[in-house]
């Protein structure tokens, strides 16, 4: 299943992360982010984590390869993998395995470089960079709970 949204500012972003966000809180999801740099990955991460009631400042994990945020609606895990060389991403598999499994959100950014290690149920999400404030968002459900997701963001 795929769904395709057009946000033309940053409102109608806040207003997907919103409703992603809702769709998300009571059964978690992983979802592979992709896009070029400046599409906007880590900011739709942090707006969806502040409608979850996330405390802690949510920031890139680009330096650190993995943020954790406890303090929301669910525990929400930030990947970056980008700067990891392919040793890198053998040695995060297993973990990656771990954060898909539970009520847990997980983020992977950059998830083009895990040498398809994500999990089945999944959900990628394309960043496409349209100009300077207009950003297309394709979201693809991969297993069933993503499918449950993606239900829930039609509405």
């Amino acid at each position: 299943m795929t769904l395709s949204f057009i946000c033309n500012n940053i409102a109608d972003t806040e207003i997907l992360a919103e409703k992603f966000a809702y769709a998300v809180k009571d059964i978690g999801a992983f979802v592979c982010l992709f896009g070029d740099i400046g599409a906007g990955k880590t900011a739709f991460a942090k707006l969806v984590c502040k409608y979850l009631d996330v405390k802690e400042k949510v920031t890139s994990p680009s330096f650190v390869i993995l943020n954790e945020y406890k303090s929301g609606k669910l525990p929400v895990y930030h990947f970056d993998l980008y700067r990891l060389e392919k040793e890198g991403i053998t040695t995060i598999v297993n973990e990656l395995e771990e954060y898909s499994e539970g009520n847990i959100l997980t983020f992977v950014e950059w998830a083009e470089f895990s040498q398809n290690a994500v999990p089945f149920d999944r959900i990628n999400l394309r960043i496409n960079y349209i100009d300077d404030n207009k950003r297309e968002f394709v979201f693809t459900s991969f297993g069933n709970k993503s499918q449950t997701i993606l239900k829930r963001l039609e509405v």
